[in-house]
């Protein structure tokens, strides 16, 4: 009888069970969990000694470096899309948001680029609160929390609206600016909605607050929010089931969700695969996730590509959105 390989589904529920049985023993793991789904892996802290992969979550790594520091000048070429053909998938966003389809659309792009560094120097190198390389295949530096589990109680940290530090007065700017309140407001709701699924109570600790992030290519400024929710008492024997149910990450896609998502893969019309997907580390009792963003991705061809983009919403102008999904491609190395 021959081999049927396991379907998506089959892959994601072995996943899930995986997650709960390790939760419920209290044994540490780390996952790693692609935007659609399709292929999430769940590894032991001594499974990954046997994979060519690499993470810093915080103050937690399994990297140790005896490299000696970057010295030589950094070199980051990027070759984006034309505006012209950024334009046609931001025009069949805003119809859609026009017609109520969606209120808040997460819209990306694969930008070509090149760099006189390796994936793993590049890991090395940066410097992110996470940081994942894995078998030299992507490597990404995000500065965006998906959910922190901390003694029962889960939060989550959603990053919307980015601004050059060098711009004056960048912080009222951001922070008075229509679309970005709007944009920001949505996403806190529906962080909100998904955490209620999974919590006996739901609160908004922090409303956004700024953030600054250090690149090769000057500082930028970030709005974030804080949505805690408090998780019943057996919560660690049913992590994966809880991680799960907030998956796709709102701030990466979109409201209402199911529509959203449609019209992001008609929108896009490229596989984003692990970008925008989650990764994180239980500790036996506590969680550190963050969103795959920041990601750059090897293909066959050896050749790289930096996916990027940010959230629409009808206020959103198509000129400002092209230059934000540039502006992001860069590297945390200074």
């Amino acid at each position: 009888m021959k081999n049927i390989p396991p379907t998506p589904p089959e892959i994601t529920q072995r996943a899930i069970l995986k997650m709960n049985n390790l939760g419920s023993q209290g044994k540490p793991f780390l996952f790693i969990i692609d935007y659609e789904l399709k292929q999430p892996i769940v590894l032991t802290l001594e499974e990954i000694k046997q994979e060519n992969i690499f993470y810093k979550i915080n103050d937690k790594t399994n990297f140790t470096s005896d490299k000696s520091p970057f010295e030589r000048p950094l070199y980051l070429e990027k070759f984006p899309i034309s505006f012209q053909e950024y334009s046609k998938s931001f025009d069949f966003v805003k119809q859609a948001m026009l017609r109520g389809d969606s209120f808040l659309t997460n819209l990306t792009k694969p930008t070509p680029i090149k760099v006189n560094l390796s994936l793993l120097e590049i890991f090395q190198q940066s410097r992110a609160k996470y940081q994942l390389y894995f078998k030299d295949k992507f490597v990404l530096f995000s500065p965006e929390i998906f959910v922190q589990i901390q003694e029962g109680i889960i939060s989550s940290h959603p990053m919307k609206g980015t601004i050059s530090a060098d711009i004056p007065n960048a912080e009222t700017v951001i922070l008075n600016d229509k679309k970005e309140f709007a944009e920001h407001t949505t996403i806190v709701d529906l962080i909100r909605n998904d955490i209620s699924m999974i919590s006996e109570k739901v609160w908004v600790e922090k409303f956004r607050y700024i953030s600054r992030i250090h690149t090769h290519d000057g500082d930028l400024l970030q709005v974030s929010s804080e949505i805690c929710g408090k998780l019943p008492a057996d919560y660690q024997a049913q992590i994966g089931t809880i991680l799960f149910k907030l998956l796709p990450a709102g701030s990466i896609c979109g409201a209402p969700k199911p529509q959203t998502l449609a019209i992001i893969k008609e929108a896009e019309n490229y596989d984003r695969g692990y970008y925008t997907g989650v990764f994180g580390i239980f500790d036996g009792k506590n969680l550190d996730s963050s969103v795959m963003i920041r990601f750059i991705e090897k293909q066959e061809d050896k050749s790289l590509i930096f996916k990027s983009g940010g959230g629409i919403t009808v206020f959103s102008d198509a000129q400002s959105e092209y230059q934000e999904m540039i502006d992001k491609i860069y590297l945390p190395i200074f």
